[in-house]
């Protein structure tokens, strides 16, 4: 079988976002798996509130359809995000829901969603490590029934944990990003296998 393709989507355009580093690190894990990642910025692929008089009336932008395109063209999709308010930014979920519109090459809507393994991860300077805004990711990307894996991370006290080669450097936190990787590229895999 092909190398697996992994598409990481950190959730955060901020200058120094601790949720875009750990997208980094993340990427130099699947990287160590022999594994072919790709790491984006929503910021190329901008995209309005979503609005259904707008989809009616414009219908869904090319933007979205290239963030579309570009996730089907990866057998496993890794979200990255900050929690805002215990929830997930409006970044995020207005992305997946303008993706969850998209109607292209023979695909019908969401299918992206349904053919693809997904795995979620978040940082923050708190104890929780944003895992209330992973509860609400997962529930989000359930109702697009999608297979979200069940190991995840919560990164806590994201602003003091990484070494100075830039690795996380609690044995605890590496196990868990460890894990979650390799989950996601056997369940890429098997998914894979079966379309």
């Amino acid at each position: 079988m092909a190398t697996v393709k992994i598409l990481i989507i950190p959730g955060s355009l901020r200058t120094g976002s601790l949720n875009a580093r750990l997208a980094a690190v993340i990427a130099k894990e699947f990287a160590v798996a022999n594994v072919d990642v790709t790491r984006l910025s929503l910021a190329d692929y901008s995209l309005p509130i979503y609005d259904g008089d707008l989809e009616v009336k414009s219908g869904v932008p090319k933007s979205a359809v290239n963030l579309e395109r570009m996730m089907s063209a990866h057998h496993g999709i890794v979200f990255v995000t900050p929690e805002y308010n215990s929830s997930l930014p409006p970044l995020v979920k207005n992305a997946i829901d303008w993706v969850t519109r998209v109607e292209d090459r023979g695909r019908t809507q969401g299918q992206v969603f349904r053919e693809r393994a997904f795995a979620i991860a978040s940082a923050s300077e708190g104890r929780l490590g944003g895992s209330r805004c992973l509860a609400a990711l997962r529930l989000i990307l359930s109702g697009c029934r999608a297979t979200v894996i069940p190991n995840q991370l919560a990164l806590s006290f994201a602003d003091h944990a990484y070494d100075d080669a830039e690795r996380l450097k609690h044995k605890a936190d590496a196990d868990t990003l460890r894990a979650m990787v390799m989950q996601l590229i056997d369940v890429a895999q098997q998914m894979t296998r079966g379309i």
